[in-house]
């Protein structure tokens, strides 16, 4: 049976949305180096130092996901069958890995400089600019998340998760330039770098791993899984499920399952049971890709290794 498609204009409506957020993140990585390279040569500042590496690393991360989510909204191919929806997947992997690497050299740096402190110049400038790059993180993770709720896509949550962590941190960065300026404290500052790198630490565990969850095909949450039975099994011709197999792929849920009908039902009316519960679960899912096969009640051989789930109509 041919999988059930989800409607073309939601998957348009995603893919427009994706596009667009990525073109603004990575146009507001370009601002906010743009910013704390200035902020970093007039004050000196570590925890600006820290910041500026971050966003650098954002805007590499931002690129990797704008080139993502183009690839992975490629439709299916001979080589890809199932679409490349996985795509998002290794983007936000290599994100992760980034964001390891910049929380390590954050973290040395703040190390060094809590050893061997040095002042702090120009606050002021590192004050406005650091404000400055407060409102437009802030601004592109609203953004995002609306995106991000009409698209699903996992590369655009995981550059979210990246720069709502820049959001907290550039208020820890406020702090240490505030403390290594206006309180002669430059220790401070250093701290500040120290825990924006734990902070950056921790999120790419985050990152890493929702992206692992994608490419090792692990199931959707159990409260999908209870939703998709229950579509499924409010018809009473149905009266079960087994061998249910749920997975993502980018943001599109892939559902596989056998379903029990009535040995008697035609070829024809099997069919049209199916169909009504393939749209069911549209109308609940609306980027799924569904495969579901017919089994005549107490007949069904086993089709598929043990695990699979099996849900029977009370």
């Amino acid at each position: 049976m041919t999988p059930a498609a989800a409607p073309a204009d939601i998957h348009a409506d995603a893919h427009a949305a994706t596009r667009a957020i990525t073109r603004l993140s990575v146009g507001v990585a370009v601002v906010l180096i743009a910013l704390k390279a200035f902020a970093l040569g007039a004050s000196g500042s570590v925890s600006i130092l820290a910041s500026l590496a971050d966003s650098a690393l954002d805007l590499v991360a931002s690129l990797g996901v704008f080139l993502a989510v183009r690839w992975a909204a490629a439709p299916a191919d001979e080589d890809h069958r199932y679409g490349h929806g996985k795509g998002e997947a290794l983007a936000a992997l290599v994100q992760a890995g980034l964001v390891f690497a910049t929380a390590l050299f954050i973290g040395w740096e703040a190390v060094q400089r809590i050893f061997d402190p040095r002042p702090v110049t120009s606050g002021y400038w590192g004050v406005l600019i650091i404000l400055i790059s407060i409102a437009l993180t802030g601004w592109l993770v609203w953004m995002q998340g609306r995106a991000m709720r009409q698209s699903g896509s996992l590369a655009v949550a995981a550059d979210r998760a990246h720069y709502a962590g820049d959001l907290a941190a550039n208020g820890v960065v406020l702090i240490g330039v505030i403390s290594g300026t206006f309180l002669a404290a430059p220790g401070l500052d250093a701290a500040a770098g120290l825990v924006v790198s734990v902070w950056l630490f921790w999120g790419a565990l985050g990152i890493l791993k929702a992206a692992a969850d994608h490419l090792v095909d692990k199931a959707v949450p159990d409260a999908d899984r209870v939703a998709i039975t229950t579509a499924v099994l409010s018809d009473p011709r149905i009266s079960g499920v087994h061998q249910l197999r749920t997975r993502m792929a980018g943001s599109v849920m892939m559902i596989q399952m056998h379903v029990d009908l009535e040995p008697s039902l035609t070829l024809d009316a099997a069919h049209a049971i199916v169909v009504e519960a393939e749209n069911r679960l549209l109308a609940a899912f609306p980027r799924a890709d569904i495969l579901i096969h017919p089994d005549p009640r107490g007949r069904a051989e086993p089709h598929a290794p043990s695990g699979a789930e099996t849900v029977q109509d009370s």
